[in-house]
């Protein structure tokens, strides 16, 4: 167990960790020339082209150092804010981390609240400087800051390149003298902490653990301690880039476990397996259930195709787990599905999958997030408010409560002000400004979850010229004054585009989604009123004129009573027209409210 080294790689998102995942797989001969490619661990066709991870993944390294064999085990996670629960427990399940820090764009909000993370798990952190080669590496500054941020001497900072493969011996060297061995007691009950799962086909669920206490054999009879459930271990091994079966997986190793469970639901990451005969007492800490943050319909385009939709949602959600969604039906859409995920990013990649991987193509309503209503009848009864059609008559409501989340923006010293405006006008408050150097500035607020779901990642790299990163975490529910604000066309409610706002909020917004509304509704042979309200109080309405046909080309002279005749005639047929009259509404309509601001 001595010579065990296992640790994570965290930074922001494009800092280069998945490049130097490579260069230590190369380092090592875990990989052979002829299954080299960039980005190695990142294995979905997405995955490559974005340039993201968004799953973590593991692998083995057998690494000899001054004579010793030494088994380093690797945990690539993702560097965006919305997979932050992944690499929580990605973190829990190691002893070490390499923070990579850009040396062209120095320390961003993602790299503080993932040092946090590991800080908070008691791990041993290496600073790694990566990207020393590039034109534009501030070497001696990006240092110092570093050492601010960690109270380090700048020794311990390596520089790397992880493009020329500069500094990766230091960092293999670092991880065996600087991170610790586990801990941990080999002859206790089975205790191993789960922090990934992935689908496979043809086997199942396979589930990556890592052993903390007692060892794991094939064949045993184990236990997952969330859920409850007991099955056989059909399989163990270490994960080389290719499976590797082993009879015995014992404490302080990580390795996959396959016992053919076909249910995604089944299994929970930051669950804890055991020994089902010798169980053990206590729990590993920090199991949570993944919490959706923003929730979107999403529908067929062809109300037929509802059932194939549901199939593919089933098997996209054994591949994600953090993809939760139920039934749901809409007068303007037919039948679809309530989706929750974890933040836009999510929301993107899973409609970008289902259109690739299965060939789907959906209508996606406006994402919303989740609330609480509280009635007058009962004050103490919580109801969930995930679709704004749920909300309870406002006579009978007694106060709504909205998520909160704890943002931290890390800018340059010229942007303070926009950024702070963009802020203040999505209703957030100021609770701390800290200068981490002279020109980087670091300023958290609280503000409300719904207000950064639409649009406000893109109008913060706009306000910044594109020198601010952004991260947050949720901090409860606060108490709001929220309404509910419908649209109507033609007199009817279109419930897909209804929204929760607030009160100071509804006016504008109303008036600017009339405003979008009437620019993509095609026009029809009648007028179409679009309208925005608050129960019955109309605030804002726009008309999308009518198209007419000129009846009048076939009387050319003559008299003008003629031509009269021929035009009230055609105002009777409008008349008719307009009561029996249907509107459709274009894909970019149910878009169009996410950027009101362009």
């Amino acid at each position: 167990m001595k010579n065990i080294r296992n640790f994570c790689i965290i930074a922001h998102i494009d800092h280069g960790k998945s490049t130097l995942a490579d260069r230590l797989l190369d380092a090592t001969g875990t990989v052979t020339s002829r299954e080299k490619q960039a980005q190695l661990l990142d294995s979905m066709d997405l995955e490559r082209e974005r340039g993201i991870t968004i799953k973590s993944h593991a692998i083995q390294m057998e690494y000899t150092f001054e004579g010793e064999n030494y088994i380093l085990n690797l945990i690539d996670t993702p560097g965006h804010v919305d997979f932050s629960y992944e690499v929580s427990r990605s973190i829990a399940a190691c002893e070490g981390a390499l923070l990579i820090v850009d040396a062209a764009q120095s320390i961003q909000a993602q790299t503080i609240s993932n040092l946090y993370l590991a800080l908070e798990n008691d791990l041993e952190i290496i600073p790694v400087l990566n990207k020393v080669d590039l034109p534009s590496a501030n070497v001696e500054e990006v240092t110092d800051d570093i050492v601010d941020l960690l109270g380090c001497s700048p020794d311990e900072v390596i520089p790397a390149s992880a493009k020329t493969g500069i500094g990766i011996e230091e960092i293999l060297h670092a991880i065996i003298a600087r991170v610790p061995p586990p801990k941990g007691n080999a002859d206790q009950p089975l205790q191993a902490l789960i922090f990934d799962s992935v689908y496979n086909p043809f086997r199942g669920v396979e589930t990556y653990f890592r052993v903390l206490n007692g060892e794991i054999r094939k064949g045993q009879h184990i236990k997952f301690m969330a859920t409850g459930k007991s099955y056989f271990a059909d399989e163990v091994g270490t994960l080389k880039l290719k499976q590797a079966p082993k009879d015995v997986i014992k404490t302080g190793d990580v390795g996959y476990l396959i016992t053919g469970i076909k249910e995604a639901k089944e299994v929970k990451v930051g669950d804890t397996i055991t020994d089902s005969k010798t169980p053990t007492t206590n729990m590993i800490e920090g199991f949570e259930d993944v919490k959706p943050m923003v929730f979107a319909g999403i529908y067929p385009v062809d109300t037929e195709d509802y059932e194939e939709l549901r199939n593919s949602m089933e098997k996209l959600q054994l591949n994600d787990a953090s993809l939760v969604f139920q039934p749901e039906s809409s007068a303007a859409l037919g039948f679809g599905f309530r989706c929750g995920f974890l933040g836009m990013l999510h929301l993107e990649i899973i409609q970008e999958r289902l259109e690739r991987e299965f060939d789907m193509t959906v209508i996606t309503t406006v994402p919303n997030v989740s609330y609480q209503a509280y009635t007058h009848k009962n004050p103490d009864t919580v109801i969930l408010v995930n679709n704004p059609s749920d909300l309870p008559e406002p006579s009978s409501l007694n106060r709504v409560e909205e998520p909160y989340i704890k943002a931290t923006i890390i800018t340059k010293s010229d942007f303070v002000g926009n950024v702070m405006s963009l802020c203040i006008e999505k209703r957030g408050e100021i609770t701390n400004q800290t200068y981490l150097t002279t020109e980087r500035v670091e300023l958290s607020f609280d503000m409300p979850l719904a207000e950064i779901v639409f649009d406000f990642y893109d109008r913060l790299k706009t306000v910044s010229k594109g020198y601010a990163s952004f991260d947050y975490s949720p901090i409860g529910m606060r108490a709001s004054h929220l309404v509910k604000v419908d649209v109507l066309l033609n007199g009817n409610i279109v419930d897909a585009l209804s929204a929760l706002l607030h009160k100071d909020n509804a006016y504008d917004i109303g008036k600017k989604m009339c405003e979008k509304l009437r620019q993509l509704i095609p026009r029809q042979q009648f007028d179409i009123p679009i309208q925005a309200a608050i129960g019955a109080k109309i605030i804002s309405r726009e008309t999308v004129k009518a198209l007419r046909k000129d009846v009048t080309a076939k009387c050319y002279g003559g008299d003008i009573s003629r031509k009269r005749k021929l035009l009230e005639k055609q105002k009777k047929g409008k008349k008719r027209m307009r009561q029996v009259g249907n509107v459709e509404i274009p894909q970019e309509a149910f878009m169009a409210v996410l950027k009101l601001n362009d």
